[in-house]
């Protein structure tokens, strides 16, 4: 029963997105069944195997090192701010995002982010059916950001169809930041947030390739990076230093608004309509929770996170997931964890169009006209994501 609900899950999500397929008569489907079986095949290998769980262990530890050197920058500026036995989210999740933003940097720096980008994206390019650029820019969102990923690509901007484009910010919104990797670890356990970064890079371009199939030509898959301005080694590491830092204030000023409107909106609703707006949408989310193989009981519970998510952002629901009042299962916990980690929500719509605006006007509202599309891929990979670990756990 359980893996017929997976199954059934996988067929819903695949139908969806064919029935918002820009072209319904080219979509291949071999690649796409080829990197399902991938997914599943990884999240077995991540998950349930002695190996798999190394390996996530692994880079846990690795991140908590790197925490730990984070705080140490953090406790010097700010001790003595926290009251003892408390540990402001700020402090502890935000304010470390500099040190990983800077360490970004300085791989950066030495060729060695560029180097890894283009060869995983190479090795991505022989199984997805798509062209060199897709598979980069896929690779290289996961690495350097949603929105920082398009200065890599500026120079080929202007030259790039709407089709491909499609699938470039589909691969942003679909994927997560590695300098905010480790905050989603302080909130959920690491071998899901591992997991569902490999997960949603192949999500990513099975959803597209659905949702905007196309053919690239040879002679039109060219990948021209553009490289970064000459600087000098401190300058770069201040100039990280200070993007890691605007990330952290864009985030937590983000978290206060939204949480805010979140908490008010709900009270509203339970004094007129006796059910909080988060409940609501609990409700109307429940059948998508119930096909990613979450549980008829906790089916309404885990909507509400869903859609707290998406009109929200990952970190909202994120807390809301790890602190709230909630008693779900640990296979539930599971396949949320998978499901959060993304940036699939409104907010990024704006975060992508301006990005690419900042760098190509023409580009930029083009990106803006298919802005809910995109939201619906994003969606829609997130959900596969959290199907496909359900057949594992």
């Amino acid at each position: 029963m359980r893996y017929g609900i997976s199954i059934l899950g996988i067929f819903v999500v695949l139908l969806l997105a064919w029935l918002a397929s820009s072209n319904r008569k080219v979509v291949k489907f071999k690649p796409i069944i080829m990197m399902i079986v991938i997914q599943i095949i990884l999240s077995v290998l991540l998950l349930n195997t002695e190996f798999g769980l190394n390996i996530i262990m692994g880079i846990s530890t690795i991140f908590s090192i790197l925490l730990e050197y984070a705080n140490e920058g953090v406790s010097f500026v700010f001790g003595g701010m926290a009251n003892e036995g408390e540990a402001p989210f700020f402090l502890t999740v935000l304010l470390p995002i500099i040190f990983i933003s800077v360490l970004i940097g300085i791989l950066q720096h030495l060729k060695i982010l560029p180097f890894l980008m283009k060869g995983i994206g190479w090795l991505l390019s022989k199984v997805n059916g798509m062209g060199r650029l897709e598979s980069y820019n896929a690779v290289a969102s996961l690495m350097v950001g949603q929105s920082e990923v398009f200065i890599t690509l500026k120079k080929q901007l202007g030259l790039i169809s709407k089709q491909r484009m499609y699938t470039l910010c589909a691969s942003a919104m679909s994927t997560v930041s590695i300098s905010i990797v480790g905050a989603y670890m302080t909130m959920l356990e690491p071998k899901y947030v591992v997991t569902a970064l490999v997960l949603n890079l192949f999500g990513g371009f099975i959803i597209a390739s659905i949702i905007n199939p196309y053919e690239v030509k040879p002679s039109e898959d060219i990948l021209e990076i553009q490289g970064s301005e000459k600087q000098s080694f401190f300058e770069m590491i201040g100039e990280y230093i200070l993007d890691g830092f605007k990330v952290a204030i864009i985030v937590g000023a983000m978290l206060i608004g939204f949480i805010a409107l979140m908490t008010g909106i709900n009270h509203v609703f339970e004094l007129i309509f006796n059910i909080s707006f988060q409940r609501l949408l609990g409700y109307l989310f429940a059948p998508i929770a119930f096909i990613m193989g979450i549980p008829s009981s906790e089916a309404v519970g885990a909507g509400g996170i869903m859609a707290t998510k998406l009109v929200t952002n990952e970190f909202v629901a994120m807390m809301d997931l790890s602190g709230g009042n909630h008693h779900f299962s640990a296979r539930t916990l599971g396949i949320l964890s998978v499901f959060l980690v993304s940036f699939a929500n409104f907010s990024s719509i704006g975060i992508i169009a301006g990005a690419v605006k900042s760098l190509n006007e023409k580009q930029g509202n083009v990106v803006a006209r298919f802005g809910l599309k995109l939201l619906y891929g994003a969606t829609l990979v997130s959900i596969l994501s959290g199907i496909i670990v359900s057949f594992v756990l």
